[in-house]
């Protein structure tokens, strides 16, 4: 799972957010889809320069990030970076747009621990759930800090 950092943790909320009140939301479009609204968020790409980078290859978001390779030259890849350097893995890629991290669905409301991935309440939900245990795990790590330091002075 991603490295809880405030920035991954804004960008999750952030787009939360938009996909509860945005009336653009595209399942099967690689730059309205679950990914393609958290790639918005975090590099401030519009929708239609998100999805026409994707076309250049072959492949969803989990294809793409299979394929990543930094030095490419492809903007999908410049992308994935941006979404790397905040955290996220590449396993996350293919999590936020299949919803599929184990650890998220437990924390999730049962009426839908089994979300529709191309329902965006559902994904809003699944971001905000997963921000907060980013923010938890991030709150319990810099608690731990300082403690780990006096000891071992």
């Amino acid at each position: 799972m991603a490295r809880p950092t405030p920035e991954l943790i804004r960008a999750l909320r952030k787009t939360a957010m938009r996909l509860r009140v945005s009336d653009t939301y595209q399942w099967g479009h690689m730059g309205a889809c679950n990914c393609g609204h958290l790639a918005q968020e975090i590099t401030n790409l519009p929708k239609r320069k998100i999805h026409a980078s994707a076309m250049e290859r072959v492949g969803d978001w989990e294809a793409q990030a299979n394929a990543y390779c930094p030095d490419s030259g492809y903007l999908i890849d410049d992308i994935i970076t941006a979404m790397l350097d905040l955290g996220m893995t590449r396993g996350d890629i293919r999590d936020v747009e299949r919803l599929s991290n184990d650890a998220v669905l437990r924390r999730m409301p049962e009426s839908i621990r089994y979300p529709q991935r191309n329902n965006r309440a559902h994904v809003a939900i699944y971001l905000q759930t997963w921000a907060d245990m980013l923010d938890e795990q991030l709150s319990a790590e810099s608690t731990a800090a300082p403690a780990a330091n006096t000891s071992a002075a």
